[in-house]
């Protein structure tokens, strides 16, 4: 068994994405290439989007701090602290409309 703060690597995360230049910082806490589950930290410095992409399979975003925005297509969904975004499976992308920390959580379906 394995245990960690999500809440202190969210704050270590935020620290890295406010100075980087590219304003965001991320780690996989859970599974990785061999695994079907894979979780990971994404943080974002406020106004950092992440460009259209494509969806890898069944995936949920939950919103550990701050503020973000999932836009697919047309539809627009806006998320706060404790939120959970249902990811479309469409291309899409995720933009922080304050310094914002969330768990991707994806399920490779292929």
């Amino acid at each position: 068994m394995r245990k960690f703060s999500l809440d202190a690597h969210v704050r270590e995360h935020l620290g890295r994405a406010t100075a980087s230049s590219h304003g965001r910082s991320a780690e996989t806490v859970y599974g990785g290439h061999e695994h079907v589950l894979r979780q990971t930290l994404i943080a974002l410095r406020d106004g950092t989007v992440l460009a259209e992409h494509e969806n890898p399979g069944e995936a949920t975003v939950h919103v550990l701090h701050g503020r973000v925005r999932l836009r697919s297509g047309d539809d627009v969904w806006e998320g706060m602290t404790g939120d959970l975004l249902l990811v479309p499976p469409a291309r899409h992308s995720l933009e922080a409309l304050e310094d914002a920390a969330v768990l991707l959580t994806v399920a490779k379906t292929s």
